[in-house]
């Protein structure tokens, strides 16, 4: 013989933010998404306790490809967030990076 359950719904309001905690998906929406994708947040957060970096030292430090770190700098770079210097050490060709004001503040945020 089967048995019927009948499951009572509860009606439990659920409890607001305290003052000042933005809720959930506010604080993910209040997140400035071009900063805040990982490899990219690896590079800022690398240059702010660091004066700058070369190429090859962010590349070996975020564990990635030369391909994968120069578009997310050029992208942190074209929205002002990295400054990019580029030379010559001898023959070789020599690509820095620092962390620019708005940077700083970008990911401070």
């Amino acid at each position: 013989m089967a048995r019927s359950r009948t499951l009572a719904k509860t009606s439990e309001a659920r409890p607001e933010p305290a003052a000042g905690v933005p809720a959930p998906r506010k604080a993910a929406q209040a997140l400035d998404r071009l900063i805040h994708e990982r490899l990219r947040l690896g590079m800022v957060s690398a240059l702010a306790v660091n004066e700058r970096l070369t190429f090859t030292e962010l590349k070996s430090l975020l564990r990635t490809t030369d391909g994968n770190l120069s578009v997310h700098a050029r992208k942190l770079e074209d929205a002002g967030y990295v400054a990019c210097t580029k030379g010559f050490d001898g023959r070789l060709p020599r690509t820095e990076y620092r962390l620019t004001a708005a940077g700083r503040r970008a990911l401070e945020r």
